[in-house]
Protein backbone atom coordinates (compact mmCIF):
# COMPACT_ATOMS: atom_id res chain seq x y z
CA UNK A 1 0.00 0.00 0.00
CA UNK A 2 1.86 3.59 -0.78
CA UNK A 3 1.93 6.25 1.14
CA UNK A 4 -0.75 8.52 -0.22
CA UNK A 5 -3.34 5.49 0.36
CA UNK A 6 -2.38 5.99 3.77
CA UNK A 7 -2.95 9.84 4.28
CA UNK A 8 -6.42 11.31 4.50
CA UNK A 9 -8.35 14.05 6.79
CA UNK A 10 -7.21 14.50 10.74
CA UNK A 11 -3.52 12.08 9.93
CA UNK A 12 -1.05 10.41 8.31
CA UNK A 13 -1.97 6.78 9.50
CA UNK A 14 1.24 5.29 8.92
CA UNK A 15 2.02 4.12 12.74
CA UNK A 16 -1.25 3.34 12.96
CA UNK A 17 -3.39 0.28 13.34
CA UNK A 18 -6.71 0.93 10.99
CA UNK A 19 -8.22 -2.54 10.47
CA UNK A 20 -10.61 -1.43 7.68
CA UNK A 21 -8.47 0.97 5.69
CA UNK A 22 -8.69 -1.30 2.54
CA UNK A 23 -12.49 -1.18 2.58
CA UNK A 24 -11.87 2.41 2.21
CA UNK A 25 -11.71 3.90 -1.17
CA UNK A 26 -9.09 6.77 -0.07
CA UNK A 27 -9.17 8.06 -2.95
CA UNK A 28 -12.65 9.76 -1.97
CA UNK A 29 -11.69 10.65 1.37
CA UNK A 30 -12.63 13.76 2.95
CA UNK A 31 -11.88 16.00 5.71
CA UNK A 32 -9.19 17.85 7.95
CA UNK A 33 -6.20 18.88 8.62
CA UNK A 34 -2.99 16.16 7.92
CA UNK A 35 -1.12 15.54 11.34
CA UNK A 36 2.55 14.87 10.79
CA UNK A 37 2.85 11.21 12.84
CA UNK A 38 6.16 9.59 13.15
CA UNK A 39 6.74 5.93 11.83
CA UNK A 40 7.35 4.60 14.71
CA UNK A 41 5.30 3.59 17.53
CA UNK A 42 4.75 5.37 21.28
CA UNK A 43 7.56 3.45 22.90
CA UNK A 44 6.97 2.54 26.76
CA UNK A 45 8.44 5.48 28.84
CA UNK A 46 9.04 2.94 31.64
CA UNK A 47 11.34 0.58 29.27
CA UNK A 48 15.16 1.69 31.50
CA UNK A 49 13.48 2.13 34.37
CA UNK A 50 14.43 -0.07 37.35
CA UNK A 51 11.10 -2.42 38.77
CA UNK A 52 10.51 -2.50 42.15
CA UNK A 53 7.93 -5.11 44.19
CA UNK A 54 5.97 -1.68 44.80
CA UNK A 55 3.73 -0.03 42.57
CA UNK A 56 5.48 3.50 42.15
CA UNK A 57 3.79 5.88 40.41
CA UNK A 58 6.27 5.96 37.49
CA UNK A 59 4.40 2.02 37.27
CA UNK A 60 0.91 3.36 37.07
CA UNK A 61 2.06 5.83 34.60
CA UNK A 62 3.89 2.78 32.24
CA UNK A 63 0.66 0.65 32.32
CA UNK A 64 -1.87 3.95 31.31
CA UNK A 65 0.47 4.11 28.64
CA UNK A 66 0.79 0.52 28.00
CA UNK A 67 -3.12 0.26 27.20
CA UNK A 68 -2.81 3.49 24.76
CA UNK A 69 -2.57 1.00 21.74
CA UNK A 70 -5.90 -0.53 22.59
CA UNK A 71 -9.02 0.69 20.99
CA UNK A 72 -10.56 3.48 22.80
CA UNK A 73 -12.82 2.88 25.79
CA UNK A 74 -14.65 5.88 25.45
CA UNK A 75 -18.11 4.07 24.67
CA UNK A 76 -17.25 1.02 26.76
CA UNK A 77 -16.93 -0.49 23.37
CA UNK A 78 -16.48 0.85 19.88
CA UNK A 79 -18.39 -1.93 18.08
CA UNK A 80 -21.13 -1.87 21.01
CA UNK A 81 -21.55 1.71 20.62
CA UNK A 82 -21.49 1.48 16.49
CA UNK A 83 -24.73 -1.28 17.16
CA UNK A 84 -26.66 0.97 19.38
CA UNK A 85 -25.99 4.05 16.94
CA UNK A 86 -27.55 1.72 13.82
CA UNK A 87 -30.37 1.50 16.35
CA UNK A 88 -30.46 5.22 16.69
CA UNK A 89 -30.07 6.08 13.00
CA UNK A 90 -33.21 3.55 12.21
CA UNK A 91 -34.89 6.37 15.02
CA UNK A 92 -33.88 9.53 13.41
CA UNK A 93 -36.40 11.11 11.22
CA UNK A 94 -35.54 13.66 8.24
CA UNK A 95 -36.61 17.29 9.73
CA UNK A 96 -38.16 19.53 7.03
CA UNK A 97 -37.49 22.74 9.77
CA UNK A 98 -33.71 21.64 9.68
CA UNK A 99 -31.09 23.93 7.49
CA UNK A 100 -30.15 22.64 4.61
CA UNK A 101 -26.51 22.61 3.33
CA UNK A 102 -26.90 26.33 1.76
CA UNK A 103 -29.03 27.86 4.41
CA UNK A 104 -27.19 30.65 5.76
CA UNK A 105 -25.67 30.14 9.24
CA UNK A 106 -25.09 33.56 11.50
CA UNK A 107 -22.18 33.45 14.32
CA UNK A 108 -22.56 36.26 15.92
CA UNK A 109 -21.74 39.75 13.52
CA UNK A 110 -21.15 37.23 10.44
CA UNK A 111 -23.00 35.65 8.24
CA UNK A 112 -22.14 31.98 6.45
CA UNK A 113 -23.65 31.90 3.36
CA UNK A 114 -24.00 28.13 3.24
CA UNK A 115 -22.69 25.20 5.45
CA UNK A 116 -19.97 23.09 3.38
CA UNK A 117 -16.92 24.49 5.10
CA UNK A 118 -13.47 24.20 4.15
CA UNK A 119 -11.61 22.72 6.80
CA UNK A 120 -7.89 23.56 7.83
CA UNK A 121 -5.57 21.16 5.93
CA UNK A 122 -1.84 21.58 5.83
CA UNK A 123 -0.02 22.37 3.01
CA UNK A 124 3.61 23.30 4.08
CA UNK A 125 4.30 25.92 1.59
CA UNK A 126 5.66 28.44 3.08
CA UNK A 127 8.74 27.89 1.29
CA UNK A 128 11.01 31.05 2.39
CA UNK A 129 10.46 29.39 6.25
CA UNK A 130 9.30 33.13 7.50
CA UNK A 131 5.75 32.06 7.66
CA UNK A 132 4.01 34.13 5.29
CA UNK A 133 1.73 32.94 2.41
CA UNK A 134 2.55 33.15 -0.89
CA UNK A 135 0.84 33.15 -4.50
CA UNK A 136 0.52 29.38 -4.22
CA UNK A 137 -2.24 30.35 -0.80
CA UNK A 138 -3.98 33.11 -2.51
CA UNK A 139 -4.69 30.41 -5.80
CA UNK A 140 -5.76 27.55 -3.06
CA UNK A 141 -7.97 29.57 -1.11
CA UNK A 142 -9.78 31.92 -3.43
CA UNK A 143 -9.96 28.67 -5.93
CA UNK A 144 -12.24 27.54 -2.97
CA UNK A 145 -13.79 30.57 -2.18
CA UNK A 146 -15.12 30.96 -5.44
CA UNK A 147 -15.93 26.65 -5.68
CA UNK A 148 -19.02 28.25 -3.22
CA UNK A 149 -17.84 27.16 0.09
CA UNK A 150 -19.39 29.29 2.67
CA UNK A 151 -16.76 29.52 5.48
CA UNK A 152 -12.74 28.94 4.21
CA UNK A 153 -10.33 28.30 7.23
CA UNK A 154 -6.59 28.49 6.55
CA UNK A 155 -4.62 26.38 7.30
CA UNK A 156 -2.67 25.80 10.93
CA UNK A 157 -1.00 28.79 11.69
CA UNK A 158 1.72 29.13 14.09
CA UNK A 159 1.41 31.48 17.40
CA UNK A 160 5.01 30.97 17.73
CA UNK A 161 8.42 30.34 15.18
CA UNK A 162 8.61 26.60 17.66
CA UNK A 163 5.00 25.75 17.22
CA UNK A 164 5.42 25.33 13.94
CA UNK A 165 4.83 21.61 12.44
CA UNK A 166 6.88 21.90 9.92
CA UNK A 167 10.17 24.75 9.19
CA UNK A 168 7.33 25.38 6.13
CA UNK A 169 4.42 26.54 8.24
CA UNK A 170 2.36 29.36 7.86
CA UNK A 171 2.71 31.84 10.96
CA UNK A 172 1.18 35.29 12.63
CA UNK A 173 3.64 35.35 15.27
CA UNK A 174 4.98 38.28 14.30
CA UNK A 175 3.34 42.08 13.13
CA UNK A 176 5.70 42.01 9.86
CA UNK A 177 3.28 38.66 8.55
CA UNK A 178 -0.24 40.46 8.72
CA UNK A 179 0.12 42.32 5.48
CA UNK A 180 1.62 38.85 3.75
CA UNK A 181 -2.39 37.51 4.70
CA UNK A 182 -4.13 41.04 3.39
CA UNK A 183 -4.48 40.05 -0.31
CA UNK A 184 -5.85 36.67 0.39
CA UNK A 185 -8.68 37.10 3.13
CA UNK A 186 -9.74 40.02 0.44
CA UNK A 187 -9.74 37.56 -2.31
CA UNK A 188 -11.86 35.27 0.30
CA UNK A 189 -14.47 37.49 1.23
CA UNK A 190 -14.63 39.12 -2.49
CA UNK A 191 -15.67 35.67 -3.58
CA UNK A 192 -18.15 35.28 -1.27
CA UNK A 193 -17.11 33.01 1.28
CA UNK A 194 -15.77 34.23 5.14
CA UNK A 195 -12.07 33.85 5.70
CA UNK A 196 -11.42 32.04 9.19
CA UNK A 197 -7.99 31.12 10.00
CA UNK A 198 -6.97 28.43 12.26
CA UNK A 199 -3.77 29.26 15.45
CA UNK A 200 -1.68 26.31 16.44
CA UNK A 201 1.17 25.40 18.55
CA UNK A 202 2.30 21.98 17.33
CA UNK A 203 3.69 21.09 21.14
CA UNK A 204 6.05 17.92 20.87
CA UNK A 205 4.93 17.39 17.34
CA UNK A 206 6.97 20.51 16.39
CA UNK A 207 9.65 20.66 13.95
CA UNK A 208 8.75 17.61 12.00
CA UNK A 209 9.84 17.15 8.45
CA UNK A 210 7.37 17.51 5.25
CA UNK A 211 8.07 17.30 1.11
CA UNK A 212 9.50 20.45 0.89
CA UNK A 213 11.99 19.75 3.77
CA UNK A 214 12.74 16.10 3.98
CA UNK A 215 13.08 13.97 6.83
CA UNK A 216 9.32 12.55 6.83
CA UNK A 217 8.06 11.33 9.85
CA UNK A 218 10.93 12.45 11.79
CA UNK A 219 12.43 15.55 13.28
CA UNK A 220 14.23 17.84 11.51
CA UNK A 221 17.94 18.21 13.06
CA UNK A 222 18.98 21.88 14.45
CA UNK A 223 21.50 21.91 11.53
CA UNK A 224 18.86 21.30 9.18
CA UNK A 225 16.55 24.46 10.92
CA UNK A 226 14.89 22.26 13.28
CA UNK A 227 14.35 23.18 17.00
CA UNK A 228 13.82 21.78 20.22
CA UNK A 229 10.51 21.03 21.01
CA UNK A 230 8.19 22.00 24.41
CA UNK A 231 5.56 20.27 25.79
CA UNK A 232 3.36 19.61 28.95
CA UNK A 233 5.24 16.67 30.30
CA UNK A 234 8.65 15.10 29.07
CA UNK A 235 7.05 12.65 27.35
CA UNK A 236 7.84 12.20 23.65
CA UNK A 237 5.48 11.59 20.47
CA UNK A 238 6.30 7.66 18.88
CA UNK A 239 9.38 8.04 17.48
CA UNK A 240 10.30 11.95 17.86
CA UNK A 241 12.49 13.68 20.32
CA UNK A 242 11.71 14.05 23.77
CA UNK A 243 10.48 17.53 24.55
CA UNK A 244 11.10 19.13 27.44
CA UNK A 245 8.24 20.24 30.08
CA UNK A 246 7.00 23.70 29.92
CA UNK A 247 7.19 26.30 33.02
CA UNK A 248 4.44 28.30 34.12
CA UNK A 249 5.36 31.34 33.32
CA UNK A 250 6.06 29.60 29.92
CA UNK A 251 2.21 28.60 29.70
CA UNK A 252 1.09 32.14 30.71
CA UNK A 253 3.69 33.45 27.33
CA UNK A 254 1.77 30.99 25.16
CA UNK A 255 -1.80 32.07 26.40
CA UNK A 256 -0.41 35.75 25.42
CA UNK A 257 0.83 34.53 21.71
CA UNK A 258 -2.28 32.86 20.92
CA UNK A 259 -4.13 35.89 21.46
CA UNK A 260 -2.18 38.42 20.27
CA UNK A 261 -1.79 36.81 16.72
CA UNK A 262 -5.54 36.72 17.09
CA UNK A 263 -5.25 40.41 17.21
CA UNK A 264 -3.19 40.19 14.07
CA UNK A 265 -5.84 37.68 12.22
CA UNK A 266 -8.36 39.91 12.71
CA UNK A 267 -5.60 43.12 11.57
CA UNK A 268 -5.37 41.43 8.01
CA UNK A 269 -9.03 40.98 7.84
CA UNK A 270 -9.73 37.80 8.77
CA UNK A 271 -13.56 37.23 10.18
CA UNK A 272 -13.43 34.12 12.02
CA UNK A 273 -10.89 32.77 14.92
CA UNK A 274 -10.26 28.97 15.39
CA UNK A 275 -8.19 27.85 18.04
CA UNK A 276 -6.92 24.13 17.53
CA UNK A 277 -7.09 21.83 20.39
CA UNK A 278 -7.46 18.31 18.51
CA UNK A 279 -4.84 16.17 17.04
CA UNK A 280 -2.15 15.96 19.32
CA UNK A 281 -0.98 19.34 18.88
CA UNK A 282 0.35 21.28 22.28
CA UNK A 283 -3.45 22.19 23.88
CA UNK A 284 -4.24 18.65 22.67
CA UNK A 285 -1.27 17.54 24.77
CA UNK A 286 -2.59 19.53 27.84
CA UNK A 287 -6.00 18.07 27.74
CA UNK A 288 -5.04 14.26 27.61
CA UNK A 289 -3.80 12.51 30.57
CA UNK A 290 -1.80 10.36 28.65
CA UNK A 291 0.62 13.43 27.67
CA UNK A 292 0.05 15.60 30.46
CA UNK A 293 1.15 14.30 33.78
CA UNK A 294 1.97 17.90 35.37
CA UNK A 295 1.25 18.13 38.97
CA UNK A 296 0.68 22.16 39.10
CA UNK A 297 -2.62 23.49 38.31
CA UNK A 298 -2.53 22.54 34.53
CA UNK A 299 -2.43 19.36 35.24
CA UNK A 300 -4.38 16.15 37.39
CA UNK A 301 -7.98 16.29 36.89
CA UNK A 302 -9.95 17.89 33.55
CA UNK A 303 -10.67 21.25 34.94
CA UNK A 304 -6.51 20.96 35.62
CA UNK A 305 -6.10 19.66 32.16
CA UNK A 306 -8.12 22.14 30.16
CA UNK A 307 -6.96 25.03 32.00
CA UNK A 308 -4.32 26.10 29.27
CA UNK A 309 -7.11 26.22 26.45
CA UNK A 310 -9.70 28.00 28.75
CA UNK A 311 -7.20 30.98 29.40
CA UNK A 312 -6.44 30.59 25.56
CA UNK A 313 -10.14 31.18 24.96
CA UNK A 314 -10.56 33.79 27.01
CA UNK A 315 -7.83 35.75 25.90
CA UNK A 316 -8.19 35.14 22.12
CA UNK A 317 -12.03 36.23 22.90
CA UNK A 318 -10.81 39.40 24.50
CA UNK A 319 -8.21 40.02 21.96
CA UNK A 320 -11.15 39.75 19.23
CA UNK A 321 -14.41 41.87 18.99
CA UNK A 322 -17.12 41.45 20.43
CA UNK A 323 -18.75 40.22 16.52
CA UNK A 324 -16.07 37.96 15.79
CA UNK A 325 -16.47 34.07 16.01
CA UNK A 326 -14.34 31.65 17.80
CA UNK A 327 -14.25 28.44 17.56
CA UNK A 328 -12.80 25.58 18.87
CA UNK A 329 -11.58 22.28 17.11
CA UNK A 330 -11.51 19.78 19.14
CA UNK A 331 -10.38 15.66 19.10
CA UNK A 332 -13.64 13.95 21.10
CA UNK A 333 -11.44 10.98 21.50
CA UNK A 334 -8.02 9.87 21.17
CA UNK A 335 -9.23 6.12 20.79
CA UNK A 336 -6.85 5.20 23.53
CA UNK A 337 -7.64 3.84 26.70
CA UNK A 338 -7.19 6.07 29.65
CA UNK A 339 -6.74 8.61 27.21
CA UNK A 340 -9.13 12.10 26.54
CA UNK A 341 -13.01 10.57 25.81
CA UNK A 342 -16.22 11.89 24.25
CA UNK A 343 -17.36 11.99 27.73
CA UNK A 344 -15.04 14.77 28.50
CA UNK A 345 -15.27 16.28 25.24
CA UNK A 346 -19.01 17.23 26.31
CA UNK A 347 -17.93 18.55 29.63
CA UNK A 348 -15.05 20.85 28.15
CA UNK A 349 -17.95 22.17 25.50
CA UNK A 350 -20.30 22.80 27.79
CA UNK A 351 -17.35 25.30 29.64
CA UNK A 352 -15.85 26.48 26.40
CA UNK A 353 -19.85 27.80 25.44
CA UNK A 354 -19.60 29.49 28.60
CA UNK A 355 -16.50 31.44 27.64
CA UNK A 356 -17.81 32.35 24.40
CA UNK A 357 -17.07 29.39 22.21
CA UNK A 358 -19.38 29.99 18.98
CA UNK A 359 -18.60 26.54 17.15
CA UNK A 360 -16.66 22.91 18.22
CA UNK A 361 -15.36 21.87 15.61
CA UNK A 362 -15.51 18.00 15.83
CA UNK A 363 -12.81 15.57 14.87
CA UNK A 364 -11.02 12.97 16.37
CA UNK A 365 -7.06 11.41 17.39
CA UNK A 366 -3.75 12.18 17.14
CA UNK A 367 -2.52 12.20 20.78
CA UNK A 368 -0.96 8.84 20.54
CA UNK A 369 0.68 6.36 17.44
CA UNK A 370 0.11 2.70 17.34
CA UNK A 371 -3.90 3.37 18.12
CA UNK A 372 -6.72 1.37 16.25
CA UNK A 373 -9.05 4.12 14.07
CA UNK A 374 -12.05 2.63 12.84
CA UNK A 375 -12.06 4.86 9.57
CA UNK A 376 -14.98 5.03 7.21
CA UNK A 377 -17.43 7.40 6.02
CA UNK A 378 -19.17 9.57 8.36
CA UNK A 379 -16.92 7.72 11.30
CA UNK A 380 -16.50 11.27 13.19
CA UNK A 381 -20.23 12.03 13.04
CA UNK A 382 -21.47 10.37 15.90
CA UNK A 383 -19.15 12.66 18.20
CA UNK A 384 -20.16 15.72 16.56
CA UNK A 385 -24.17 14.39 16.79
CA UNK A 386 -23.09 13.90 20.69
CA UNK A 387 -21.52 17.12 21.78
CA UNK A 388 -24.18 18.73 19.74
CA UNK A 389 -27.10 17.44 21.80
CA UNK A 390 -25.60 16.83 24.97
CA UNK A 391 -23.35 20.39 24.96
CA UNK A 392 -26.51 22.41 23.28
CA UNK A 393 -23.69 24.07 21.01
CA UNK A 394 -23.02 24.79 17.20
CA UNK A 395 -20.50 22.05 15.79
CA UNK A 396 -19.02 21.02 12.41
CA UNK A 397 -18.67 17.48 11.09
CA UNK A 398 -16.11 15.79 9.17
CA UNK A 399 -14.65 12.07 8.27
CA UNK A 400 -14.80 10.77 4.94
CA UNK A 401 -18.10 13.00 3.87
CA UNK A 402 -17.34 13.29 0.57
CA UNK A 403 -21.05 12.88 -1.18
CA UNK A 404 -23.31 15.65 -1.79
CA UNK A 405 -26.75 13.42 0.00
CA UNK A 406 -23.98 12.32 2.54
CA UNK A 407 -23.40 15.68 3.52
CA UNK A 408 -27.25 16.58 3.41
CA UNK A 409 -28.64 13.71 5.24
CA UNK A 410 -25.88 14.83 8.14
CA UNK A 411 -27.50 18.43 8.66
CA UNK A 412 -30.98 16.80 7.71
CA UNK A 413 -30.98 14.32 11.03
CA UNK A 414 -29.66 17.22 13.39
CA UNK A 415 -26.12 15.33 12.97
CA UNK A 416 -24.40 18.88 12.87
CA UNK A 417 -24.89 22.19 11.35
CA UNK A 418 -22.40 22.19 9.18
CA UNK A 419 -19.79 19.96 7.21
CA UNK A 420 -16.48 20.00 6.40
CA UNK A 421 -15.24 18.89 3.20
CA UNK A 422 -11.58 18.44 3.32
CA UNK A 423 -9.65 15.78 0.70
CA UNK A 424 -12.94 16.29 -1.58
CA UNK A 425 -12.07 19.83 -2.01
CA UNK A 426 -8.25 18.91 -3.16
CA UNK A 427 -9.28 17.52 -5.70
CA UNK A 428 -12.89 19.17 -6.56
CA UNK A 429 -12.18 22.72 -5.32
CA UNK A 430 -15.79 23.27 -6.91
CA UNK A 431 -17.37 21.06 -4.80
CA UNK A 432 -20.12 22.77 -3.50
CA UNK A 433 -21.43 24.26 -6.87
CA UNK A 434 -21.08 20.30 -8.40
CA UNK A 435 -23.26 19.35 -4.71
CA UNK A 436 -25.76 22.03 -5.72
CA UNK A 437 -26.83 20.49 -9.36
CA UNK A 438 -26.40 17.23 -7.59
CA UNK A 439 -29.27 18.11 -5.02
CA UNK A 440 -31.45 19.70 -7.65
CA UNK A 441 -30.82 23.25 -6.34
CA UNK A 442 -31.82 25.88 -9.18
CA UNK A 443 -28.52 27.55 -10.92
CA UNK A 444 -30.13 30.60 -9.45
CA UNK A 445 -29.79 30.15 -5.63
CA UNK A 446 -26.63 28.24 -6.27
CA UNK A 447 -23.58 30.68 -5.10
CA UNK A 448 -22.01 31.46 -8.55
CA UNK A 449 -19.61 34.17 -9.06
CA UNK A 450 -20.83 36.63 -12.14
CA UNK A 451 -17.87 35.36 -14.00
CA UNK A 452 -18.59 31.99 -14.02
CA UNK A 453 -22.77 32.16 -14.21
CA UNK A 454 -21.77 30.95 -17.94
CA UNK A 455 -20.51 27.98 -16.60
CA UNK A 456 -23.28 27.10 -14.26
CA UNK A 457 -24.49 23.52 -14.44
Amino acid sequence: MSNDDLTHENFDFRGFDVPDLKAVTLASSSDGDQSKQPKTKHEDASKNRKHGKKKSKSDARSKKRAGAGKTSESFDDYEDYEEREAVSKADKKVSKDRPGLFAPMTLREVTVRNRIWLPPMCTYSSFARDGRPTPFHYQHYVSRAFGGFGMVIVESTAVAPEGRITPCDLGLWEDGQIDAWRWIVDGIREAGAVPAIQLNHAGRKASTGCFAVGYDGQNVPEEAGGWPTMAPSEIAFGGLRTPRALSVDEIHGLVGAFAVAAGRAVAAGFQAIQIHAAHGYLISQFLDPLSNERDDEYGGDLTGRSRFLVEVVDAVRGAVPEGVPVLVRISATDWAAGGWDLDQTIALSKVLKEHGVDVMDVSTGGIMSGVSIPVKPNYQVPFSEQVKAKADIPVTAVGLITKPKQAAKILAYGEADAVEIGRAALRDPYWPLRAANKLGIPSTEIPYAPQYVAGAY
